[in-house]
C-alpha cells in the first residue's frame, strides 16, 4: 500500500484520524492483485467497528475476517485480522467501479505525466434487498456540499408505515442521512447518490434505499477528486479470480440478492468459467475441495486454490517435464 505523492497533501488536509484510505499502485505487470493483509492487537476500549473505520474496512468485511470475535467487546490483546489484499474487480480501470457484493468502491484517477497509476478504494453501504442499487455504466452528473435531502414518496410511505414520518425536506446538518457531500448519478432518473452518512457504523452493510454510502471522512476525501462526468460502473461480481506468480487466487463475497449476509450454494460451473478465463492458455492444478470451501466461506479473503501445472506443489519450483502436452485449461473443469 502506498500514499501516492499527487494525493498526499490533499488527503492530509481532508482525512480525520478516523480513517486511513487504501491507495495502491497498479501492478506494472498487469496483475489484478493489490495490497496485503495485516494483523493487530486490540486495546480494551476497541470495538471491531472502531477498528474497521480506522483501517478503511466495512462492517461485514471486518466481521467475516474475524469469526468468533465479539463485535462490541473483542477484549484486550485480541488478535485481529485486517483484510487488505484484494483482487481488483473486472472491467475498465478508470473512473469509479462499485462492486456491490464486495461493498467496496474503487476509484482509478487519471495519472498525470510521469505519475504511476493508482487505485483508491473505500468500503461502502449498498441498497438492501427491496431497494436494490441499479447495475450498469453511468456517470456523475452533479455534486453538492451540505445537501438537503428530499425523501422520495416511496421512502416517506415506508417511514409512515413504520411510525417514523419524514418531512418533505431534511435540511443539511447532523440529522441528514446524506452527510456533508453527495454526488448524483445518471441512474434511476438521478435519484441515486454516492454520499456520506450520519450513521457510519452501518458502512459496509446492505442497508440503504439504493444509494451508496461512505464514511464521512472518506467521501470528504473523494468528493474533490471527482469531476462531473466521471464514469461509474456498478457491477455484481461476487466471485473474483486472479492468476499471479503461478498461483491461482479465488476471492468470494456473498451475493447481494441474499442481502450480503448468507452464502449461496457453490456454483462450480460459474467458477469453472471464471477459472478458464483467468488461466488463458496456461494449465493449473486446482484443489477443488479448497475452491468449494472458499465459495462456501465467502469471507472476501483471496485464497490460493491452485498452482501452475508446471510447478512442483511442494516447493513452487519448476516440475519435471511431462511426457505429453496437457490441454490448455483442462484442469479448470470441475470433477463430476
Amino acid at each position: 500500500m502506498i500514499r501516492a505523492p499527487v494525493f498526499l497533501l490533499l488527503f492530509a488536509s481532508l482525512f480525520t484520524a478516523a480513517s486511513q484510505a487504501a491507495v495502491y499502485e497498479l501492478p506494472t505487470d498487469g496483475s489484478s492483485v493489490v495490497g496485503a493483509d495485516a494483523r493487530m492487537k486490540t486495546t480494551y476500549q476497541d470495538t471491531l467497528l472502531d477498528i474497521a473505520r480506522r483501517n478503511s474496512l466495512g462492517y461485514y468485511e471486518i466481521i467475516r475476517a474475524n469469526p468468533g470475535v465479539d463485535m462490541w467487546l473483542p477484549g484486550e490483546g485480541s488478535d485481529i485480522m485486517l483484510p487488505g489484499r484484494r483482487i481488483l474487480p473486472p472491467g475498465p480501470r478508470e473512473g469509479i467501479v462499485v462492486n456491490l457484493p464486495e461493498h467496496r468502491l474503487y476509484y482509478y484517477p487519471k495519472p498525470k505525466k510521469q505519475e504511476k497509476p493508482v487505485v483508491i478504494t473505500y468500503p461502502v453501504s449498498i441498497g438492501k434487498m427491496d431497494w436494490t442499487t441499479p447495475l450498469g455504466e453511468t456517470r456523475v452528473i452533479g455534486k453538492q456540499k451540505h445537501p438537503n435531502w428530499y425523501p422520495p414518496e416511496s421512502v416517506r410511505k415506508e417511514h409512515i408505515a413504520n411510525g417514523d414520518p419524514l418531512p418533505p425536506v431534511v435540511k443539511a446538518g447532523p440529522d441528514n442521512p446524506l452527510g456533508d457531500y453527495a454526488m448524483r448519478l445518471a441512474a434511476g432518473n438521478g435519484t441515486y447518490l454516492i454520499h456520506g452518512t450520519n450513521n457510519p457504523m452501518a458502512v459496509g452493510m446492505a442497508i440503504t434505499h439504493g444509494c451508496i454510502r461512505m464514511y464521512p471522512e472518506d467521501v470528504a476525501a473523494l468528493f474533490p477528486l471527482i469531476p462531473t462526468g466521471t464514469k461509474v460502473w456498478l457491477i455484481n461480481e461476487p466471485v473474483k479470480v486472479a492468476y499471479v506468480d503461478g498461483e491461482l487466487l479465488l476471492e468470494v463475497h456473498p451475493p447481494v440478492d441474499a442481502e450480503g449476509q448468507t452464502t449461496a450454494e457453490p456454483d462450480l460451473q460459474q467458477l469453472s468459467e471464471r477459472l478458464d478465463k483467468a488461466l488463458g492458455n496456461s494449465t493449473a492444478a486446482i484443489h477443488w475441495d479448497f475452491a468449494k470451501e472458499t465459495l462456501q466461506a465467502a469471507n472476501g479473503i483471496p485464497t490460493v486454490v491452485g498452482l501452475q501445472a508446471d510447478l512442483d506443489p511442494a516447493t513452487g519450483d519448476p516440475a519435471a517435464p511431462t511426457t505429453g502436452p496437457a490441454p490448455p485449461t483442462a484442469a479448470a473443469t470441475p470433477p463430476n
